[in-house]
């Protein structure tokens, strides 16, 4: 399996790492720490040397409860930090973004890929996805960041959420989106609860009926603080369990703020995955 962004091929027969590169004052793991230009210029360059695929850049913030920004302030915060980040190296940069101005501001910039928790839902962004020659990652969320974590309820957790993806990747095939530019995400924190990603965790296997790459975002989130007790900077172990576990349900990318350690457990994982194959 193969995903296009824009001129390159990422090769996805082995499961491939998006470093999260945060340019916020306040998200709810690294918030602030790559506010800095400089600061977040350096972590793209830690990433990249520890076997980042792609690097996905925010500016703003998609936890529970978070305020957003303009559309002003989200370009200001992320096109330099892009526009450096192409110019200066090979890896593929994604936009964490559902505002489709800043879409193609940076993919103009030197994106590749837009990640979107909308899954091209608002106004004007499948029109902007479908212009681009970029891949688009589609997010499962139920409701909007600020209310999402209210008393989430479903009726089949991994069932609803395969039926939303399947819709939204017939969508995007209607607006001209080949399937070779599309990435399905079930959203992990994303307006539900810690048993709903646990059950979602263990089903992930569904998602392969969709034919279509598997990005799964688990790293630090609050899930593994209630399974383990742990704050939000003591969440590696639990996070690199996750990832091994998903992928080893299907999985093509893991998105983590964890790229070096998250690196080496996916090759390990994958090692193990081949060498069953072939008996």
């Amino acid at each position: 399996m193969q995903l296009r962004l824009g001129s390159r091929t990422l090769n996805l027969d082995r499961p491939q790492v998006m470093g999260v590169l945060n340019i916020t004052p306040d998200s709810f793991s690294d918030g602030g720490k790559f506010f800095d230009y400089d600061a977040a210029i350096r972590q793209a360059e830690i990433m990249q040397e520890a076997g980042a695929a792609i690097i996905d850049v925010g500016g703003e913030s998609t936890k529970p409860g978070a305020d957003g920004v303009s559309e002003g302030e989200e370009l200001d915060r992320i096109m330099p930090v892009i526009a450096a980040i192409a110019g200066s190296s090979d890896v593929a940069i994604s936009i964490d973004t559902s505002k489709p101005a800043v879409m193609l501001a940076a993919v103009q910039a030197g994106a590749s890929m837009i990640n979107d928790i909308y899954a091209l839902r608002q106004e004007g962004a499948m029109e902007a996805a479908s212009r681009l020659d970029a891949a688009v990652c589609l997010v499962h969320m139920l409701g909007e960041p600020g209310t999402m974590q209210d008393k989430p309820s479903y009726q089949d957790i991994p069932g609803d959420i395969l039926e939303f993806l399947s819709r939204r990747l017939a969508a995007c095939r209607s607006a001209g989106i080949k399937a070779d530019r599309i990435v399905i995400d079930p959203g992990f924190g994303f307006g539900k609860t810690h048993e709903h990603n646990v059950c979602l965790l263990a089903s992930l296997r569904q998602f392969q009926t969709l034919e279509a790459p598997l990005l799964v975002g688990l790293s630090r989130k609050h899930t593994l603080g209630h399974l383990t007790g742990k704050g939000v900077e003591d969440r590696l172990s639990s996070g690199i369990a996750a990832a091994v576990l998903a992928v080893e349900r299907g999985a093509n990318i893991v998105r983590t703020h964890d790229v070096e350690a998250t690196v080496d457990a996916l090759k390990i994982a994958h090692a193990v995955m081949q060498s069953g194959k072939d008996k």
